[in-house]
């Protein structure tokens, strides 16, 4: 497995993983055809985050991208300290680590660039998400309830996060 900062010209390849997720599982924010399948549009998304300095990591194995996890930072001084972290891995990549290594790569970014705080929402019922993100670091602060609408059902989230010690004095 290849891990590596995205790059513009992963946009086809992206879009197709981020198409692949959305039928795989109904545990990403968009439904089945809701996401804007545009690769241009997906590489001038790529350009503006990587330009803002946000972490973009995928996880490549040949063509094909088994998986992302991008966090952006706070836009904003007062909440510059703190990133927003989204994570997929699709259906046949899981359960191979893919994630743990992706969340260490993660880490190391957040020293270099002073964040001290990680922050994501998950699906309550999504235990192996959880607990991905328990073993990463992260604790659960809150319960979003009826935060989203899924096949007509409501679904709570957990709030959760995870802090960053930074090297004092180093």
């Amino acid at each position: 497995m290849e891990y590596r900062q995205i790059r513009p010209e992963d946009a086809r390849e992206y879009v197709e993983m981020m198409r692949s997720l959305d039928l795989e599982t109904d545990m990403m924010m968009l439904e089945p055809g809701e996401r804007k399948n545009d690769p241009e549009a997906a590489a001038a998304m790529i350009r503006e985050s990587l330009a803002a300095g946000d972490f973009f990591l995928i996880a490549r194995e040949g063509e094909s991208i088994a998986g992302v996890l991008t966090a952006e930072r706070g836009r904003c001084r007062r909440i510059r300290h703190a990133a927003y972290v989204v994570v997929g891995i699709r259906a046949g990549y899981r359960g191979r680590g893919i994630g743990t290594e992706m969340f260490k790569r993660l880490d190391a970014w957040a020293v270099s660039q002073e964040i001290t705080r990680l922050e994501l929402t998950v699906r309550k019922e999504n235990k192996a998400a959880v607990h991905l993100y328990e073993k990463s670091g992260f604790v659960i602060e809150g319960l979003r309830k009826n935060s989203m609408r899924v096949g007509g059902v409501y679904a709570d989230e957990y709030y959760m996060a995870k802090f960053i010690p930074q090297n004092e004095g180093a």
